[in-house]
C-alpha cells in the first residue's frame, strides 16, 4: 500500500489542500475559503475537506501517513504552536495537537516559505541538489533555505528571511520596522514604490500614462522596461542589482548550487532573470559562484501544498524530500 500524505498551505482568504505521493507528485488539490475567521470554523472546515479530497485522489485514509501545514506567521516549533499570524486572527493556538485530534494522524507545521522551499526542492526546480536557496519575490520577499537536503531554521526560526536584509541603511521604512530591507526595494511593492518617486519627480516616462488609468503595479513597470522606458529601465536595474547584492551575500556564506526565484515579481521572465544574472556575476566572488544556478520556480501556487506535505514525507523516510 502506497504512502500518501497531506499537504495544507493555509492563507489569510484560502486554504489550499492537496494529496501528495511519495515522489512528491500532487495528486489532487481544492482550496477552501478561510473568510479571515478564527481557527475553529477554518480547522473544521479544512479537515472535512482533508477527507473529501482523499477519497477524489482514490486515496484511503489507511495510506494518510500524515499532514504537513505550512503557516504565514510567528511558529513555535517545538510546541506545534501558532504565535500568531500575519493575516488571520489566530494567536497562541495549539494547531498540532488540534488537527491530530481531529484527524487521528501525526502534523507537523512550518513557515510558509519554508515549505515553498522544501515543495521546490523535492520535485519542483530545486530537485536534484542538496543546497540550494528559494526566493520568493512578491509583495515582500520571503526565502527559504535547504542545506544537506534539510529545511534549515536557525535559533529562532529566523533562518531565510531574505528580506530584511539591509542593503540601504537610511532607505525606506519596511514593514518590519527597520529600514532599507532588500523587501522595500526588489519586491513588487518595492518596485511599485521606486517607480511612484520617480514620477513625483515629474520624470519622463511612459509609466505616467498607466498611473493615470488606474494603480501601477510591478507588472507595468517590468513591461515598459522591456519597451525601453529608461525610468522603467533604472528601477529595474536598482531592485535587481539589490537582490544580486544579497544572493552575493549568500553565495559566500552557504555556497548554495541553485538559487530558485519564485513569486510574481518572477513572472516577468527574461526582463528579470537576464540583468539578476549579470548583476550577480558583477557582485559575487567568482571562486563562490562556480557552478551557481539561478532559475525560475517551477512549482507556482502548488509549492506550498507540496513542501506542506514533504514535512511529513521527510520525517517518514529522509531520503524521499531530500
Amino acid at each position: 500500500m502506497e504512502a500518501r500524505y497531506i499537504g495544507i498551505d493555509l492563507g489569510g482568504t484560502s486554504a489550499k489542500i492537496g494529496v501528495v505521493d511519495g515522489e512528491g507528485n500532487l495528486l489532487k488539490h481544492t482550496e477552501v475559503p478561510t473568510h479571515g475567521e478564527g481557527p475553529e470554523p477554518v480547522l473544521q472546515r479544512v479537515v472535512e475537506t482533508v477527507r473529501e479530497v482523499t477519497i477524489q485522489s482514490g486515496t484511503s485514509w489507511d495510506q494518510v501517513v500524515g499532514i504537513g501545514m505550512g503557516l504565514p506567521g510567528f511558529l513555535d516549533l517545538e510546541r506545534g504552536v501558532i504565535k500568531r499570524l500575519t493575516n488571520l486572527p489566530w494567536e497562541n493556538v495549539p494547531i498540532v495537537e488540534r488537527l491530530e485530534t481531529l484527524c487521528n494522524r501525526p502534523v507537523r507545521i512550518d513557515n510558509d516559505a519554508n515549505v515553498a522551499a522544501l515543495g521546490e526542492s523535492w520535485s519542483g526546480a530545486g530537485a536534484g541538489v542538496d543546497d540550494m536557496v528559494a526566493i520568493t519575490l512578491g509583495t515582500g520577499v520571503g526565502g527559504g533555505v535547504i542545506a544537506g537536503g534539510r529545511l534549515i531554521h536557525g535559533v529562532s526560526n529566523a533562518a531565510g528571511e531574505i528580506g530584511h536584509v539591509c542593503v540601504e541603511p537610511d532607505g525606506a521604512r519596511c514593514g518590519c520596522g527597520q529600514r532599507g530591507c532588500l523587501e522595500t526595494i526588489s519586491s513588487a511593492t518595492g518596485i511599485v514604490r521606486l517607480a511612484k518617486e520617480a514620477l513625483e519627480k515629474g520624470e519622463s516616462t511612459v509609466l505616467a500614462e498607466t498611473a493615470q488609468k488606474g494603480e501601477l503595479t510591478a507588472r507595468d513597470v517590468f513591461q515598459a522596461a522591456e519597451q525601453g522606458d529608461a525610468v522603467a529601465s533604472r528601477v529595474v536595474q536598482t531592485a535587481v542589482d539589490a537582490l544580486a547584492r544579497v544572493m552575493a551575500m549568500i553565495t559566500v556564506v552557504l555556497n548554495p548550487a541553485r538559487f530558485v526565484i519564485g513569486g510574481g515579481v518572477a513572472r516577468a521572465g527574461d526582463t528579470l532573470f537576464q540583468p539578476l544574472k549579470e548583476a550577480y556575476r558583477k557582485h559575487v566572488l567568482p571562486s563562490a559562484a562556480e557552478g551557481v544556478e539561478i532559475v525560475p520556480a517551477k512549482l507556482g501556487n502548488n509549492a506550498g501544498i507540496i513542501g506542506a506535505a514533504g514535512l511529513i514525507a521527510r520525517r517518514e523516510n529522509p531520503a524521499s524530500a531530500s
